[in-house]
């Protein structure tokens, strides 16, 4: 009898490496194959980075309470994130959907002013697609396609001893935005009379339901001639994104639990749940804040941006992967990050 492994024993990382090892790079057009935020293709001397996103209800969203245009929205901007992810600017996309007849053109057309306005936003445009019907569910794939200047995209595996590590914005909002639409579904599902009640929380709410990608931070590093060494966006958790660049690159890294951004929306939030603030920032996911390492000799230009936190700095690899606790104990980072393939 043969044997079988369970996909959930990989986890969503080590499935796609697992599915992917054995493919090799035939082109010379391809520059950054599998692995990264998105591939890098060179295309008459102009880099193109490309990366796709697949949604599936129930699995990456619950329609009980994501409106359909933010939806929309969203599906665009998370994969927009990839591509600044890289240091690109995203030019072009595919949406491509699978529908059930459960669904109203009505309903789609709201999904769709969802991605016409983040096209808008972003200034990107859509270019094509495909629609199909789905014997359950809304299935969502949505690929980007951007532009770098030659040689100038940024991958996880290039981080380099001393480096910073910076984070845009704030971390952990999301999450306790998601907690709250949890808990407010399973009370509706126990007593579909009490309406549901967000507790005037639209911050955390709206970080989960229509987030923004770093546009403004990417635009920033080309005003100031910064190209960070390594950078991902913040999807599954920020001590999952850096342990993902501290294992592509062969380091060790600290992170300074005082130097973490968290709102103080976030922070009252999470004590209302009884939860820990930092917790909440370090394995929360979804926030699509840009994670990336820069030069010390970048560090006065990285202060000037508001929206820059220096969080730590790379390590060698027999040092670890630790956590600085306020009172200056060492923890091991660990990725309790979320999983898609539960």
């Amino acid at each position: 009898m043969s044997n079988r492994t369970e996909i959930s024993t990989l986890g969503e990382f080590g499935l796609i490496n697992h599915l992917t090892k054995n493919f090799e790079i035939s082109n010379a057009s391809t520059i950054v194959g599998v692995g990264d935020d998105a591939a890098v293709i060179d295309h008459y001397g102009k880099q193109i980075v490309v990366t796709t996103d697949l949604l599936i209800e129930g699995v990456h969203f619950d329609l009980m309470y994501t409106p359909l245009k933010h939806l929309g929205y969203k599906s665009v901007v998370v994969n927009l994130s990839d591509v600044y992810a890289m240091n690109a600017t995203p030019a072009q996309i595919t949406v491509s959907i699978g529908v059930s007849n459960r669904f109203s053109l009505e309903a789609l057309n709201e999904f769709y002013e969802g991605i016409y306005a983040a096209c808008e936003r972003y200034n990107v445009d859509l270019v094509g697609g495909d629609t199909s019907s789905s014997q359950k569910g809304f299935i969502i794939s949505v690929t980007a396609i951007g532009e770098v200047a030659p040689d100038k995209f940024v991958k996880r595996s290039t981080a380099n001893k001393g480096d910073l590590i910076c984070v845009s914005g704030d971390l952990g909002a999301a999450f306790l935005g998601l907690t709250l639409l949890e808990r407010e579904k399973s009370i509706y599902l126990e007593n579909p009379q009490i309406q549901p009640d967000l507790e005037n929380e639209s911050y955390i709410v709206g970080r989960f339901l229509k987030p923004e990608a770093r546009k403004d931070i990417i635009e920033y590093f080309a005003e100031q001639n910064i190209v960070p060494t390594a950078m991902m966006d913040i999807s599954d958790g920020l001590s999952s994104e850096v342990l993902h660049i501290s294992n592509q690159s062969n380091l060790g890294c600290r992170l300074h639990e005082d130097k973490l951004p968290i709102a103080e929306e976030t922070r009252l939030a999470a004590f209302k749940f009884g939860l820990d603030p930092t917790v909440c920032a370090l394995n929360g996911g979804e926030d699509y804040e840009l994670v990336f390492t820069a030069k010390q000799d970048d560090y006065d230009k990285l202060v000037l941006n508001d929206n820059i936190s220096i969080v730590g700095y790379m390590t060698e690899l027999d040092e670890g992967r630790k956590l600085i606790s306020k009172g200056g104990n060492a923890f091991d980072i660990t990725a309790q990050g979320w999983n898609a393939l539960k």
